[in-house]
């Protein structure tokens, strides 16, 4: 199997990174040269990547197509490139419906949009995927957890929510900073937030099979520290702020 990256921003070195330490079997990783610190950077790592000399010759010479640049970029050039019917094509384009990528390239390629996130380079998180296929399954079945999504527009609900990672990271970066302030260093603050949070959602996977807001409940104590941090947010309508935020995010993708 040989694999091209059409793009090579932050979302393909992060799916390289994790398909080089998976379990997957792939003869040849294919890169853009679009970004080329980035791929020059990935293949100084793997030894299976290699850059190649323009986006068309990634269509020629791979089995799997991974479509990873901007929206706009994406309009821009997909309509050029002569896919091959057979060939296996995964979208991570936010905006690009299926009915639109199935017009940009025109032959009976089959056509996939998944949803990747940074922490697939561990080989961790969700992956939603549309529409359903066993084998696209398996493949990210290897780099994290595959969610598979069965009606396009529930996708875009996906999408939002992964519009949430800067705000978490700065979550973080604020505790970290608060504990910094007051004295403790910033590499013991910072492995102290993140190790927390680590097992935090950990422990929230493991009791993924149940309503999270019984987590919320489990984790307060009659007036404890834990009861005052959560009335003290909803006061401040930190949450109603996050859900605002979600729709925000949504009514700008249903604009496409």
């Amino acid at each position: 199997m040989k694999l091209g990256f059409i793009g090579t921003g932050k979302i393909t070195s992060s799916v390289v990174a994790g398909i080089c330490s998976s379990k997957i079997s792939f003869k040849k990783i294919m890169l853009s040269p679009r970004n080329r610190n980035i791929a020059k950077k990935l293949k100084r790592k793997f030894k299976k990547v290699a850059i190649a000399k323009n986006n068309q010759e990634i269509v020629n010479s791979s089995n799997w197509i991974f479509l990873a640049v901007t929206p706009t970029v994406g309009n821009k050039i997909i309509k050029n490139l002569k896919f091959k019917s057979g060939q296996i094509i995964v979208s991570f384009i936010s905006t690009m419906t299926l009915p639109q990528l199935k017009k940009a390239i025109k032959v009976k390629a089959k056509i996939f949009r998944a949803i990747p996130l940074p922490p697939i380079s561990l080989r961790k998180g969700p992956v939603p995927v549309f529409p359903p296929n066993k084998k696209v399954k398996n493949f990210f079945d290897k780099l994290g957890t595959t969610v598979e999504i069965s009606n396009e527009k529930l996708s875009k609900n996906f999408w939002s929510t992964s519009g949430m990672m800067a705000p978490f990271y700065e979550l973080l970066s604020t505790m970290s900073n608060w504990l910094v302030k007051r004295g403790v260093k910033r590499d013991k603050a910072q492995k102290y937030i993140t190790s927390l949070f680590v097992a935090l959602s950990e422990d929230a996977v493991v009791n993924s099979n149940k309503d999270l807001k019984h987590l919320v409940k489990e984790s307060q104590t009659p007036r404890g520290l834990n009861e005052q941090g959560v009335k003290e947010l909803r006061k401040a309508g930190f949450y109603r702020a996050t859900e605002k935020t979600l729709n925000s995010i949504l009514k700008r993708l249903n604009k496409v």
